[in-house]
């Protein structure tokens, strides 16, 4: 079964697919989702009602990739390197556990702002 979701960010759209980890099936679970999200260099992040360990954690991920931060019980997003970043890699704050993908353009994630509510649904 596909477990695309629907993240809208204020007037923002991005679709994307969840994998097969166990936390992305937890996320999927607790569908749908609303929060303020933060930002962090080219990452927005908000905490999400989902509490996983690390799983296959991971500390530089890939461009569009869809993280949980067990930390912050976070939903990550990632569209750029943050502030952790060494040259052109994304390095989230800590590891995360990768959980699935934006599809399409991530780049216009960089028109979020801190403070916006996001809204995460399945599709």
């Amino acid at each position: 079964m596909s477990k695309r979701i629907k993240i809208t960010a204020g007037s923002l759209v991005v679709d994307a697919e969840l994998n097969d980890t166990r936390t992305a099936s937890a996320v999927w679970d607790a569908l749908p989702i609303q929060a303020n999200g933060s930002t962090w260099g080219d990452e927005v992040y908000f905490r999400i009602p989902v509490e996983a360990e690390l799983e296959s954690g991971q500390e530089v991920v890939e461009l569009g990739d869809i993280g949980y931060w067990p930390p912050g019980q976070a939903f990550c997003l990632f569209f750029g390197p943050t502030p952790a970043s060494q040259g052109d890699e994304i390095r989230p704050a800590s590891e995360v556990t990768v959980i699935g993908k934006i599809i399409g353009d991530s780049g216009v994630l960089k028109g979020v702002s801190s403070g916006i509510s996001v809204l995460i649904e399945p599709v």
